[in-house]
């Protein structure tokens, strides 16, 4: 299963479906924010991961409690929620709070709704990397490139397919996936909902495609 599988498929509905109800949040922003946040949070572990401490650690995590099985249980979302908020702790650090400022600020998602959002998709993300960790069978020091991986192969399957809301929104988040700043906060957030620097998409970037499907 892909990235784009992933995020156009049952169980990034499912995680839209359980965070429209218990939030009163309209689902299609909800799919936006998974799309921005995933290749971000995946961003994040993949720079994460060029530390072997970190990659150890991350590999432990995937091999102890990430599985893949929360893909095919929905019921593990919601029931998983406390466990996302460690994940995000982890893996943004001193930067959760800008990160989620500013997909608020891009999704209109209220600031107090994108954690707890955010939250209820890390594992599932977790979930995803360690389903590809064991089809791949790389231990702790492939996992960079296992990361890089996934993020290059859903941005060339996001540019070639054809073009509706969420196509363009992972095309123009998965376009920065390979950037090579050393942030992927500025490489993705930055400079496509941010709307500034030198990797700037075309169209205006994902602010203009929000504004687009949301009427903003």
């Amino acid at each position: 299963m892909s990235l784009i599988d992933l995020l156009t498929g049952n169980t990034s509905n499912q995680v839209a479906e359980q965070a429209e109800n218990k939030f009163g949040i309209n689902r299609n922003q909800v799919i936006a924010l998974l799309a921005v946040a995933t290749p971000l949070i995946i961003s994040y572990l993949r720079n994460k991961s060029q530390d072997a401490k970190e990659a150890e650690a991350l590999n432990n995590a995937l091999d102890k409690d990430h599985n893949g099985s929360i893909l095919n249980d929905p019921s593990q979302i919601e029931a998983r929620q406390a466990e996302g908020g460690s994940i995000l702790d982890h893996i943004f650090g001193g930067q959760k709070s800008t990160v989620e400022n500013q997909l608020s600020q891009n999704t209109g998602i209220s600031i107090d709704k994108i954690g707890p959002i955010l939250a209820m998709l890390a594992p599932v993300v977790m979930g995803y990397i360690g389903q590809q960790k064991q089809q791949s069978n790389v231990g702790a020091g492939g996992l960079g490139d296992l990361l890089g991986g996934i993020l290059g192969n859903a941005s060339n399957q996001a540019q070639a397919q054809q073009s509706s809301p969420l196509n363009d929104i992972l095309g123009s988040v998965l376009g920065n996936g390979q950037a090579q700043s050393g942030n992927p906060l500025n490489d993705i957030l930055g400079s496509v909902l941010g709307g500034g620097g030198n990797q700037q998409q075309q169209g205006g970037g994902l602010g203009s495609i929000l504004g687009n499907i949301f009427g903003k």
